[in-house]
């Protein structure tokens, strides 16, 4: 079911050559959806209801949806699920409340200041994903860190759905309702991000787009980068797992068998150094995946060549071999787990232990889940407050202070050929440069 990869005796140079991974072609997919972009950008909405109509089956009178099916959809909402869901909301914002920065303002000289203001993006676009799964979790982590970083004019688009008269489903419509979010839209897709980014006559456009989705909204965020700030390029979900010979394989089975469920594309990695631990995983996962709801999906995803058991000779190599390979989601079960983890450099998210699943940041950690894929946690990070902030530098000089520095910025420009940039800081005063 899931092919192994034996790396003990040496590791090689380049580790994430030879580690499993998907295979995104988002540079094929940039092909289809640039006339879909192009259309949205010159015809507006009637472009995203024809798109709307032959991607998703749904002939739309207008893409956003009414706020009174916002309200219902709160209003029959099962109670066990509105309870986790407001339980969810909870300990996002505890944590996200947390990561707000404050104004900084430092003394560089005597009359010369600079302080960074933390300013948030002022209206921002929240794609949540449907197909395969519903994902109100997604609203609850795209839209609190947006809330809580204060920005102004939030918006919400998820795929229409057949089945629900052409609206997002009503459990994605109930997260909205119950974040306060009044502005929706039944939109999926690249035509979503155009949307977004160009603007219709039914959504003013957005500085920033945030949120996962397939390949081809993946491909219209590498598109549209620049006419709008996106997050990440999310690819297909990721749960790597360091563990070995005391790991429970019942455990690591589970929650291998929890990521694959997402789709057939999903990667699910076990690095260890336990043949033992290797063999029983094995055993668990052909015993679980059979009792599981989506057997074929799974089974799919962890056949498929983004998935293995990647053998090693130590915890040490382990931890190479999984800083390489840069998971979305690092699980660590191991002996001392909390001090395996604290040398771990590339990750999405870290979960320490055999009781801190990944199933639990998805929901409920209060973490963030929209993590970055791909290997792109070796230089990126998560959804957060400070996605959706920005840092401007204010400065502030008196005439003393500005004096000071004249001499020395005249040198810097003229070594730089730059002679004007001298000038405008001479031209401050009558008598020549400042001794």
């Amino acid at each position: 079911m899931i092919s192994r990869i034996d790396l003990r005796g040496s590791l090689p140079g380049d580790l994430r050559s030879v580690l499993p991974r998907a295979e995104l072609d988002v540079e094929a997919a940039l092909e289809k959806v640039r006339p879909i972009c192009d259309d949205v950008r010159h015809r507006g909405a009637a472009a995203v209801r024809e798109y709307t109509e032959r991607f998703d089956g749904v002939a739309l009178e207008s893409a956003r949806v009414p706020a009174e099916a916002i309200r219902r959809a709160l209003d029959e909402l099962n109670p066990a699920v509105r309870d986790a869901l407001e339980e969810c909301v909870r300990r996002a914002r505890l944590v996200h409340r947390d990561q707000r920065r404050a104004d900084v303002t430092t003394r560089v000289v005597p009359g010369g200041t600079v302080t960074e203001r933390w300013v948030p993006v002022e209206r921002v676009g929240l794609y949540v994903p449907g197909g395969q799964a519903v994902y109100p979790s997604s609203v609850v982590m795209n839209v609190v860190p947006a809330q809580e970083a204060g920005v102004g004019s939030l918006a919400v688009t998820s795929p229409a759905q057949r089945e629900f008269g052409g609206l997002p489903h009503p459990v994605i419509l109930a997260a909205c309702a119950l974040l306060g979010v009044d502005e929706v839209y039944a939109v999926g897709g690249a035509q979503a991000i155009a949307m977004f980014a160009y603007g219709t006559e039914d959504c003013r456009p957005a500085d920033l787009v945030t949120g996962p989705g397939n390949i081809y909204v993946a491909a219209a965020k590498r598109l549209l980068k620049g006419v709008i700030g996106i997050d990440s390029e999310a690819g297909p979900t990721e749960i790597a797992i360091l563990a070995d010979a005391t790991a429970d394989p019942v455990l690591v089975a589970a929650d291998l068998i929890s990521q694959a469920e997402h789709d057939t594309l999903a990667a699910s990695v076990l690095v260890t150094d336990s043949t033992e631990l290797a063999d029983a995983v094995e055993r668990e996962l052909a015993e679980q995946v059979a009792r599981t709801k989506h057997t074929e999906r799974i089974t799919a995803a962890l056949a498929g060549r983004q998935s293995g058991i990647v053998l090693v000779d130590d915890v040490a190599a382990g931890l190479k071999v999984v800083d390489a390979y840069a998971a979305e989601h690092l699980e660590i079960q191991t002996a001392d787990a909390a001090a395996v983890a604290a040398r771990v450099r590339n990750a999405g998210a870290i979960f320490v232990g055999p009781y801190s699943p990944v199933s639990l940041g998805d929901y409920l950690a209060g973490s963030n889940h929209v993590l970055p894929t791909g290997g792109c946690a070796c230089h990126s990070g998560g959804l957060s407050v400070q996605t959706f902030l920005r840092g401007i530098h204010v400065v502030d000089y008196d005439e003393a202070a500005l004096a000071e520095a004249t001499r020395r910025v005249v040198t810097l420009a003229e070594a730089e050929d730059l002679p004007a940039h001298g000038a405008a800081l001479k031209a401050r005063y009558e008598w020549g440069i400042p001794e």
